[in-house]
């Protein structure tokens, strides 16, 4: 009975080496051991403010999403005003801003990080037979001192006067420019968002408005100004007057998720300009 218990027990031993063996000899042998690396953790970058950088910040999210598809973003276009703000409430990570910052604004606390540069078109409606307008006559547009398109060039015709909405960056940055702020022509048609200036532009042939350069498309008539024709190269070589700073903007001193900081870095690299050089003006 002894010598029986001590072989049950040689031959129990032996069944643990073989199997512990062939164990050890798959994991470091020809096959495949599984991975135990974990796939990096989900995040969600909020980003709010302007419409105008937001077209440019789609293409930037969807090609970001090949380098680190863990990324996701939470955007809010609804204006350059609204992104100033949501940075030091900390209710978004990036803000977008069209415009400059005043200095009332910075002093919120607030990071900024040029991106890109962008022009803004004046449009007209594709049956409009003007083709140039100077800084004075669209300031003369914008104020009501010129009412009819007869008094450019054009055909007769009461002009409408199509503009954003206030806080937008678009029209802080083209009042800032063309230099009328606080003297928008009573009844001037306001709208929210690139889109809907387009939208009412395509359709009345005698409507005047702007919109980002980047924006442009066959729905809608670019004007030149001062002669000048409203192109990538015109704002590069300084020729084409109306243009402005596309900004992201960050919260002074909050430390930011390091995808977040990533994002942000990437953005300036040749791949991230690349997508800047598609429609707007690279800064690098």
């Amino acid at each position: 009975m002894k010598k029986l218990f001590i072989a049950l027990v040689l031959t129990a031993a032996s069944l643990v080496s073989v199997f512990a063996g062939g164990s050890k000899d798959q994991s470091s042998g020809g096959g495949t051991a599984p991975s135990s690396a974990q796939p990096p953790a989900a995040y969600t970058v909020t980003v709010a403010g302007s419409t105008s950088v937001s077209p440019l910040m789609e293409l930037l999210i969807a090609e970001y999403a090949k380098v680190r598809p863990n990324v996701k973003f939470n955007m809010s276009a609804t204006g350059s005003g609204d992104g100033i703000k949501a940075v030091p409430a900390e209710t978004a990570e990036i803000g977008m801003s069209s415009r400059e910052l005043s200095p009332a604004e910075i002093g919120t606390g607030i990071d900024e990080h040029l991106i890109a540069i962008d022009g803004i078109a004046v449009i007209v409606n594709g049956s409009n037979p003007v083709s140039n307008l100077s800084i004075d006559q669209i300031r003369d547009i914008y104020t009501g001192v010129v009412s009819d398109w007869s008094q450019v060039g054009g055909r007769a015709g009461k002009i409408a006067v199509v503009s954003r909405e206030p806080g937008s960056g678009t029209r802080g940055a083209f009042e800032e420019i063309i230099k009328f702020q606080d003297k928008l022509v009573m009844g001037a048609i306001e709208f929210d968002g690139t889109g809907a200036v387009k939208a009412e532009i395509s359709r009345n042939a005698d409507a005047v408005g702007y919109i980002s350069l980047g924006s442009v498309d066959s729905s809608v008539k670019t004007l030149s100004v001062g002669g000048v024709v409203a192109t990538t190269a015109n704002v590069v070589n300084n020729s084409y007057k109306i243009a402005r700073p596309f900004l992201l903007l960050t919260k002074k001193g909050r430390a930011l998720n390091s995808e977040t900081t990533a994002f942000l870095d990437w953005i300036l690299t040749e791949a991230g300009q690349a997508i800047v050089k598609t429609s707007w003006i690279s800064v690098k």
